[in-house]
């Protein structure tokens, strides 16, 4: 039987389209927010190829002209291209957000299972130090660690990365202390498996689906604190180009009428981190086992 494209794209249509019979508007709100984050990320990679303009190039135009012509969404005061330095600072905020997400999971996931899995005092200790850093408000404590760490990118994405982890810790602590009592980690136990076996192979497996909602959510708050670091002179120094950066160096600009320096960046920002949010919400429904009793 000879390969048709034609038929295997309609195929994909109407599995794709029987997804959101069977899901409903969590199918949809997964999809859009797919969209957004696949495109900023698009926009990330070939920056060199949308970008019209160098982002640190001070002569590409009149000083603080408006949107529109040669220039897609105006120029600041230095007369760099608003457009260029938005697809540029793509990179700069997704790597930051999607490695301290990736940091913060890989670090509380691995203390969670090994906590709820040994229990006794280590279990205490670190629910104790866990529960310590999950008190304090996001942002402050991550203004703390960027403060003692210092300006760059190496080290406001561990400033961003150590307020997540207690996260992670409590969600697959929780899970692991319900899991190991099943009775089919039980039956392992009986047959001789250590407890490495049973705590990579059987309990796991079992732990890792829900952490998917909480990662991409994770990228979408680190998403608003990274560019709250830079706003505030904490994060990123001005040598890098970021989007939380020209917010804060067009703030100045607003009252003269100079709207689009802060507009740009701060649409940016919030549609980054609504399709993160979209999509974690998509999955947080999908995932969920109820939605199948429908």
């Amino acid at each position: 039987m000879l390969y048709s494209p034609a038929e295997a794209m309609a195929k994909a249509f109407s599995r794709f389209t029987g997804m959101g019979k069977k899901y409903g508007i969590e199918w949809w709100i997964l999809v859009v927010g797919a969209i957004i984050v696949l495109a900023i990320i698009s926009m990330a990679l070939f920056a060199g190829s949308i970008a019209p303009f160098n982002p640190h190039n001070q002569n590409t135009g009149p000083q603080l002209a408006p949107p529109g012509g040669e220039h897609l969404m105006g120029t600041d005061n230095l007369q760099r291209d608003v457009w260029s330095r938005i697809v540029y600072g793509s990179q700069t905020i997704l790597r930051v957000a999607v490695l301290a997400a990736i940091i913060s999971s890989v670090f509380g996931i691995t203390l969670g299972l090994i906590s709820g899995f040994s229990g006794g005092f280590f279990d205490r200790v670190l629910s104790l130090i866990m529960d310590s850093v999950y008190s304090f408000p996001g942002l402050i404590l991550a203004i703390a660690f960027a403060a003692m760490l210092g300006p760059g990118v190496i080290n406001v994405t561990l400033a961003v990365a150590v307020i997540y982890i207690p996260t992670y810790f409590r969600l697959v602590r929780g899970q692991t202390l319900a899991i190991k009592e099943e009775l089919y980690v039980e039956a392992a136990r009986a047959i001789g498996a250590s407890g490495s076996t049973i705590l990579w192979r059987y309990i796991f497996p079992n732990v890792i689906a829900t952490t998917v909602v909480v990662f991409t959510l994770n990228v979408a708050d680190a998403i608003m604190i990274e560019a709250a670091l830079t706003y505030l002179g904490l994060g990123l120094p001005p040598s890098i180009v970021d989007w939380g950066m020209d917010l804060a160096m067009g703030k100045r600009f607003l009252p003269s009428g100079q709207w689009w320096l802060i507009t740009f960046p701060g649409a940016m920002i919030s549609l980054l981190a609504l399709g993160f949010t979209m999509l974690g919400e998509g999955f947080a429904e999908i995932l969920n086992p109820r939605l199948l009793e429908r």
